[in-house]
């Protein structure tokens, strides 16, 4: 079966530069990545196609003894005694490449496909939790103190974490020699490769347990519910997070404890709607008030403030009160409010109002642009005047 062109294996050109070479290769190794692929065969293949691929083009001399000679370059006299998947060495180049890939993953396997040194792994952090908080415009706006209440995994109290019961103590693994990780060496047309892996038995911790605690079933931690107090600062937004660093679930038999994001949601408002920094408020008039000015009270998020309505004012104009929106989450500066006026027209007349609003549009010499209707006319027609 002939051997694919690393060019091609990558999606680059023969011209490609050296950071071209690692993006292309960052990019195909996110692509069929394990853990993103568990039990596909395929995307395995292709994962490792890719490594074999960065191998030889991302090392100046085996690039160029491929570019001039092929795959059988790199597996005759050219190349000095052949290429060997032993040849992996230079695993820093990968770990620089995917430096935060365990986070990303959560896990160790770069060290598993490429033999990363370093003995056992030890024990394992805890998990991550994301608990939403639901906040009023208000609170945005203030800053707010919350009490959240959640479950987490925490340290068992009857072994202390261990997982072995009283008075037992954990043995070395017998299958991996307290090592954590389990070599197995095959060879291919390549020569030898050396697969390395987590020890299945004692999941990468050297040790095993063999008398566990009742309570925890040898993990170690126990499901709790505890309360956290959590400073919310003003000027938070829907989809925010505040990290509460090591917060979250205690690894299992004493592992680091991982990390609680409170996660902020933004309730909806019954009368403010925000826009970034700024609120709206729609502020329903009358008529008078529309014609004539007025000065009216307006409620804002945290008390109410005067406005003037001028002469003449049309329904949907909008007005700015400075500075009562919601304060910049860094603590420069604050949004405004902004008040857009709804003219309102009333449902029901009585006789009187009826009187008055026919005199009034006879009375009305001025026509709407365009020579709409007046409002009086409407007015007229609304009620059947």
């Amino acid at each position: 079966m002939s051997k694919p062109d690393y060019y091609e294996v990558l999606g680059l050109q023969r011209d490609a530069t050296e950071s071209d070479i690692k993006k292309a290769y960052r990019k195909q190794a996110m692509k069929y990545h394990p853990d993103r692929n568990a039990g596909d065969d395929e995307a395995a293949a292709r994962f490792k196609e890719a490594a074999e691929a960065y191998e030889v083009l991302g090392d100046v001399q085996k690039r160029q003894v491929y570019d001039q000679y092929g795959h059988a370059g790199l597996g005759g006299p050219f190349q000095g005694g052949g290429f060997q998947w032993s040849d992996f060495t230079h695993a820093t180049d990968f770990e620089d490449i995917f430096s935060n890939l365990d986070d990303v993953f959560g896990g160790g396997i770069l060290g598993d496909l490429f033999g990363r040194r370093g003995g056992r792994r030890g024990p394992q952090r805890g998990e991550d939790l994301r608990i939403p908080v639901r906040l009023t415009l208000e609170e945005i706006a203030s800053g707010v103190q919350k009490r959240i209440r959640f479950a987490r995994m925490d340290r068992c109290d009857t072994c202390a974490g261990s997982g072995a019961r009283s008075g037992a103590a954990a043995r070395t693994c017998s299958v991996c020699n307290g090592m954590g990780q389990v070599r197995q060496a095959t060879r291919s047309l390549f020569g030898q490769f050396v697969n390395v892996t987590t020890c299945p038995q004692c999941n990468g911790e050297g040790k095993v347990i063999g008398d566990r605690c009742a309570d925890c079933g040898g993990e170690g931690r126990a499901k709790k519910t505890v309360s956290l107090s959590v400073n919310i600062p003003a000027g938070v937004t829907d989809g925010n997070y505040i990290p509460l660093r090591g917060q979250g679930s205690v690894g299992p038999r004493d592992g680091a404890s991982g990390d609680c994001m409170v996660l902020i949601e933004e309730a909806e408002h019954e009368h403010f709607e925000r826009h970034g920094n700024d609120i709206l408020y729609e502020l329903p008039i009358s008529f008078s008030q529309a014609a004539l000015g007025a000065e009216v009270t307006v409620p804002t998020l945290n008390s109410r403030a005067e406005m003037k309505i001028p002469a003449g004012t049309q329904s949907g104009q909008v007005f700015r009160l400075k500075g009562k929106g919601i304060p910049e989450l860094n603590g420069y500066g604050t949004g405004d409010q902004l008040v857009r006026v709804m003219v309102w027209t009333p449902a029901r007349l009585n006789e009187e109002e009826k009187t008055l609003f026919r005199q009034l549009a006879e009375l009305e010499s001025i026509q709407p642009p365009e020579g709409g209707k007046g409002l009086f006319e409407r007015m007229k027609e609304a009620f059947g005047a």
